[in-house]
């Protein structure tokens, strides 16, 4: 890996802990890996919030009242 590798936010390292591995057995490694988070994040989808009727009526309930706004006529 070079020096502007290791500044990369998406760059991944690699430890071999045991044994010594073939630089083609690391790169089988990291093509199925790679292949694998790619077609998870393909697959990946978020569900749609379920919104009940209930909810989309209710709009006005909740807020409070403003006394600071008179009523029409009442108002005196």
């Amino acid at each position: 890996m070079s020096e502007s590798d290791d500044a990369r936010p998406d760059a991944a390292h690699l430890h071999v802990r045991r044994g010594s591995a073939t630089p083609e057995e690391i790169a089988a490694v990291i093509a199925v890996v790679s292949e694998s988070l790619a077609q998870e994040a393909s697959t990946a989808v978020a569900d749609e919030p379920t919104v009940s009727a209930w909810r989309i009526s209710a709009r006005g309930v909740g807020n409070d009242l403003r006394r600071d706004v008179p009523w029409g006529r009442w108002a005196g």
